[in-house]
């Protein structure tokens, strides 16, 4: 299987989502530029479990030598931009092959 590089691209939050619907105002614990290597197509050490639900079947794919995801909309076709669910915090993270 293929490792994976997991980035961080961009780190959103709506603190007027966050004033009106959450208890304890919180954010998310990664930034811009955050790196994790995926290797058997495994969750990294330290990676949120939410984040990851979103994101595993596509670094699955990509670490069995998947791709190109719904057409051509990516430069790269061994490359996906996926986001967490978060609605208040949403992150968007940059999977890539790089083997």
């Amino acid at each position: 299987m293929k490792r994976v590089k997991i980035k961080v691209v961009h780190k959103a939050y709506f603190q007027s989502l966050s004033e009106k619907y959450e208890k304890e105002k919180g954010d998310c614990m990664v930034n811009d530029g955050d790196e994790w290597i995926s290797q058997e197509a495994s969750m990294p050490q330290g990676f949120c479990q939410s984040a990851w639900q979103n994101i595993q079947s596509y670094v699955f794919a990509l670490s069995s030598g998947g791709g190109g995801f719904f057409g051509d909309w990516m430069k790269n076709p061994k490359s996906a931009v996926i986001s967490c669910n978060d609605g208040i915090r949403p992150v968007s993270f940059l999977l890539e092959t790089i083997d």
